[in-house]
């Protein structure tokens, strides 16, 4: 590991600081906490604290000794300078003096010494950096650190590699009790770097910024020399079995890992998907010990939160012995879920029964000759329970090559899991009525499907728009959220169509609702309009759609959690206008491949219904159609739009507002919803 302190960037922050009125150290401490929470070697996704002593003035003006400390989950790598909560140092010093305090009382005495009173809460460690002396004091996950510690000797290794520049603390919960412990360790040693935290990690201290900083590096090094030096040559078998593709794998594992929601008949509890590989994945999925290894437990007690205490393991997905894969992953899913209710049943017995239990779902699946997902509600919360299980296999691998892992015991496992300090890092969070399920919408750059990717997010799904024009998805994927899908998608190719649903399935894990949206109107007269014409008008408006269709119930079956399959079948299918055949008779068709798909799937739970939409301003109802059909009915634009009984114009985002009504009418299907503000001759009854 190297330091990645640059003289020139530091003083940059210092001088950005300065015209925020932030004081030297401040700033220094931003820039550092930044250096180390980039580093995914030392810590991840809201782990890790910093701070750093200074002087403020308060709110009438007083000056007063404060410490800066990390806010209780926020991210190292971003962190601004808001984020280093001020807390009035001499008041934390004093409770020092108890033997044992209540988090919640301990919460309230420092939000009541906050320098800023609508500041964040501290970090759960902030009596760590109070009782320690030193001006910047710094705690990371280092991945070798915890390599070298969770061991059955982890003290012995430490005292080798560290000699007397740290000292050992033994393990504790994180808290007031860890605080007290580490203190009184610092005092009897007197180290002059740092502390060792079993199973936590590492602290560093220093006078300056710098110093505490590259004290990390270098203690951080040693643990990392330590372990080359003293590995074990592995011996691993390579596989020559035909290993089933991700986007195979992927909608298998999900619908295992799913449950049904007990209280809403037809609702699925379901979780997003991130698929990770590598030689060091592989490598320990192919380990004769992974048995052993993958119920050994968490690095540290700070990821359990995130990835619960133990992984999934599937069997080899082999092509061509794909339905005994998905039976005992089913099955082994279910174990795990029972497995982990038994957990919570006699962990929550002793502590007095008062833990409301969370859910049983895995987070982790391993996945030999594969590789892992990570599983959460969103698929930010995917990526990080993937960030953090690539972790804990390299952390893991490492250990096993110098002695052998060892976390820490169940009951400990579950008092930081069920710790209301931990779950409140995960913040507050409205379940929102899409969450948890994928979205596939076609035509999405146009006007009708950027709106419905648009509201299906909002609605918590995660979404993928597939357009032909590659760049205009990326556009519209950009307006809604970093994790929107851009996908190119030519429904008129077979092969583009698979591609495409292939790439979802491997990306989010599956699909459970698809709008099937794009299409484009040709004209003429039927009995005179050339047959290339309505072939092209079939291949898009109708072929398009059952490509769409197929495929996306090819992946729902897979998952066995339901599905819906959402047309736009426009105003067209119900009430043909003169000279548009070629694009009525198409839309006509889907219509009744909508009810057919209803009749064959509804026993599968897959729903299949139809919007049947007029007068949208869009890819189909350009300007100019609109300006030619409104002087030819001798009318303005404005009454030409809104020419219906309602009087009103009907926009894209009504007939968005449709299909999500629709994606969330969990008992009906076979249904026609129209949205024209009203025209009888195109109404279904």
């Amino acid at each position: 590991m190297k330091s990645g302190w640059v003289d020139a960037d530091a003083e940059a922050a210092v001088a950005q600081g300065a015209k925020s009125g932030i004081e030297r150290d401040l700033a220094l401490r931003v820039y550092t906490t930044r250096l180390l929470g980039r580093d995914p070697k030392l810590v991840l996704h809201g782990g890790g604290n910093t701070s750093v002593k200074t002087t403020m003035r308060d709110v009438l003006g007083d000056a007063a000794e404060v410490l800066c400390v990390k806010s209780s989950g926020s991210d190292m790598a971003t962190i601004a300078p808001e984020q280093m909560v001020a807390v009035r140092l001499a008041p934390m010093r004093k409770l020092r003096a108890l033997n044992a305090i209540d988090d919640e009382d301990l919460v309230g005495i420092e939000r009541a010494n906050l320098i800023d009173p609508a500041a964040a809460n501290p970090s759960v460690e902030m009596m760590l950096h109070a009782f320690l002396p030193h001006k910047f004091v710094d705690h990371t996950h280092a991945t070798a650190v915890l390599s070298v510690i969770d061991q059955p000797d982890g003290e012995k290794k430490c005292a080798e590699i560290f000699g007397e520049r740290l000292a050992f603390v033994p393990y504790l919960m994180p808290g007031f009790g860890l605080a007290k412990k580490s203190i009184e360790v610092f005092d009897k040693y007197n180290p002059s770097d740092g502390l060792i935290l079993s199973k936590h990690g590492i602290v560093t201290f220093g006078e300056t910024a710098r110093e505490a900083y590259e004290r990390m590096v270098e203690m951080v090094s040693r643990a990392e020399a330590f372990i080359a030096r003293n590995r074990k040559s592995v011996v691993v078998s390579s596989l020559s079995r035909d290993i089933a593709p991700v986007s195979t794998v992927a909608p298998i594992v999900r619908g295992a890992c799913s449950e049904r929601d007990e209280k809403i008949e037809g609702a699925w509890r379901r979780l997003i998907a991130e698929f990770r590989t590598s030689d060091a994945i592989l490598d320990l999925l192919n380990d004769k010990e992974l048995d052993r290894i993958r119920y050994a437990g968490v690095i540290t007690p700070d990821h359990t939160i995130r990835t619960k205490n133990w992984p999934l393991l599937t069997l080899l997905p082999e092509v061509g012995k794909l339905d005994n894969f998905v039976q005992t992953t089913h099955g082994r899913a279910g174990a795990f879920a029972a497995a982990y209710r038994q957990y919570f049943a006699r962990q929550n017995e002793r502590v007095g029964g008062i833990k409301p239990e969370l859910d049983s779902l895995p987070r982790v699946v391993l996945v030999p000759g594969l590789g892992l997902f990570g599983l959460g509600p969103t698929k930010k919360d995917a990526i990080i329970a993937a960030d953090i299980a690539e972790t804990w296999i390299e952390c893991v691998s490492d250990a096993e090559a110098i002695g052998k892992f060892e976390s820490i015991s169940e009951a400990d496992m579950f008092d930081c899991e069920y710790w209301p300090l931990e779950q409140k890092k995960l913040g507050a969070r409205k379940e929102l009525p899409l969450q948890g399920q994928i979205g596939a919408i076609t035509g999405a750059a146009g006007a009708i499907g950027a709106a419905t990717a648009r509201a299906f997010a909002m609605a918590g799904a995660e979404v993928a728009l597939l357009d032909v024009n590659l760049a205009a998805a990326r556009e519209q994927a950009v307006k809604i959220n970093t994790t929107a899908l851009p996908v190119a998608c030519d429904v008129t190719n077979a092969a583009s169509v698979n591609a495409a649903f292939e790439k979802i399935a491997a990306h989010f894990g599956g699909v459970d609702i698809v709008v099937s949206n794009a299409g484009a109107a040709w004209q003429g007269r039927i009995g005179e309009v050339d047959e290339e014409v309505l072939r092209k008008s079939f291949e898009l408006n109708f072929y398009g759609h059952q490509r769409v269709a197929q495929a996306a119930v090819r992946i729902m079956l897979a998952q066995a959690t339901g599905g819906c399959l959402l047309f736009n079948v426009s105003k067209q299918a119900v009430n043909p206008g003169p000279n548009f055949g070629p694009y009525g008779l198409p839309k006509a068709a889907l219509l009744a491949l909508t009810r057919q798909y209803a009749l064959d799937y509804g026993a599968d739970g897959i729903r299949a219904n139809a919007v049947n939409a007029d007068r949208i301003r869009s890819g189909l109802l350009t300007p100019d159609m609109i300006a030619s059909r409104s002087m030819a009915r001798g009318l303005s634009e404005k009454d030409y739009m809104s020419g219906n009984l309602l009087g009103r114009e009907v926009t894209a985002d009504d007939v968005a507002q449709a299909f999500l009504h629709q994606a969330l009418a969990l008992k009906t299907t076979a249904d026609v919803t129209t949205v024209d503000g009203g025209n009888i001759a195109a109404a279904m009854r």
